[in-house]
């Protein structure tokens, strides 16, 4: 059985996995919140993030669950290689010195970063790359979709996806974010659209548009819970890896 921690145990996904961890043979050594929380989640009691390493060093589990903000992440990351604990980390929004960070931790301890744990997610990623592939001169078109409270746009699963678009079609160099006005479109852009209403869990759409066909390829997420599903796959999956960058597809791949 593999002892997990879990950072944010009071967000949206924090409370998710717990759940999740609940219904498995995955043991939860500790949860940690910023806020207090005064009532158990999952029949987990949720303790101060400010205790987060000592917690660490009283309990030693195999691998921390975050998702939490950019800036938290890193400073768990960092907690974590001090303890020798390997750490999965569904958070978005980091800048790219915040990236830099986390992947220079990951030369301490195992790191699993991923912008979505969906195993559907992780299968449009491969459809998109094979679709831009076979429609180099297609326009492109990626609209994502969350509830009100999402505070990265556009989201960290759509900016993944630019980048898998992106990585096959040299020729895109420039991401324009909505439109207005006159705004006619380039040969070279890629249109970003982002929505927030709601309690949408997460629905992503790319847009391939040529001269007299139109593919589109999307995913709808149902429920959180697939999400922190995925990242419970990864935490078992992590536990015991040599220091190192993973990923999700790591993952999937077995």
């Amino acid at each position: 059985m593999v002892e997990v921690a879990v950072t944010g145990a009071a967000g949206r996904m924090g409370r998710e996995v717990l759940a999740a961890a609940a219904d498995r043979e995955i043991e939860v050594a500790f949860a940690v919140n910023r806020s207090p929380v005064d009532e158990p989640i999952a029949g987990v009691d949720v303790e101060s993030s400010d205790d987060f390493e000592a917690l660490l060093a009283d309990h030693e589990p195999a691998v921390v669950v975050d998702f939490t903000g950019p800036e938290s992440a890193v400073d768990y990351a960092a907690a974590c290689a001090e303890a020798g604990v390997a750490l999965v980390t569904g958070t978005t929004g980091f800048d790219e010195a915040g990236l830099a960070d986390l992947k220079a931790t990951s030369e301490s301890t195992a790191i699993l970063k991923a912008s979505n744990f969906s195993r559907g997610v992780a299968a449009l990623r491969l459809a998109v790359q094979e679709a831009t592939a076979a429609l180099p001169d297609a326009d492109i078109e990626l609209t994502e979709t969350h509830h009100n409270a999402k505070r990265d746009a556009p989201s960290g699963t759509a900016k993944t996806l630019l980048d898998d678009i992106e990585d096959v079609r040299e020729d895109i160099s420039e991401r324009v974010h909505g439109r207005e006005g006159e705004a006619p479109r380039s040969a070279d852009e890629i249109g970003v659209h982002a929505r927030r209403a709601g309690d949408i869990a997460g629905e992503h759409e790319v847009l391939l548009g040529g001269s007299n066909e139109v593919l589109s390829l999307t995913h709808r997420a149902g429920d959180r819970s697939i999400f922190a599903d995925g990242a419970l796959d990864a935490a078992v999956w992590l536990a015991d890896r040599e220091a190192g960058w993973y990923d999700f597809f790591e993952v999937i791949e077995g």
